[in-house]
């Protein structure tokens, strides 16, 4: 079982890294649930994670704070409005266009009210 984790972990690792590039692709979320599936298989790949250089100083500030860096709650909020944009003229069903768009300002109003880092102020 330790290496299913250890191979989830590094699946959403390698999907995580891939979301710096592709911009719809969530990186710390990802991140995240790589270092949650680690701790499960590999402490020593859940360390290697938490001191990532690209990953590593969100995933700390998540587990330290629950916050969220102004930077990273820029591109979520901007990639959250380019995907309401693309379903709003992607969709025929309004009422599918409403929730889904409904669905995702909801995410961006909990992210944005996330504190901000303490190292961040």
């Amino acid at each position: 079982m330790r290496y299913c984790w250890m191979a989830l972990a590094a699946l959403c690792f390698a999907l995580g890294l891939a979301g710096v590039v592709l911009p719809l692709l969530p990186t710390t979320p990802l991140m995240l649930a790589a270092v949650a599936l680690a701790s499960k298989g590999s402490p020593r790949f859940a360390g290697w994670i938490r001191r990532h250089r690209i990953a590593g100083p969100a995933i700390r500030s998540w587990e330290r704070e629950r916050a969220i860096a102004p930077r990273a709650k820029r591109v979520a909020a901007l990639a959250l409005a380019l995907s309401a944009a693309l379903v709003w003229f992607a969709l025929d069903a309004l009422w599918l266009r409403l929730l889904i768009c409904l669905l995702l300002v909801a995410i961006g109003a909990w992210i944005v009210t996330r504190p901000v880092p303490s190292s961040s102020v």
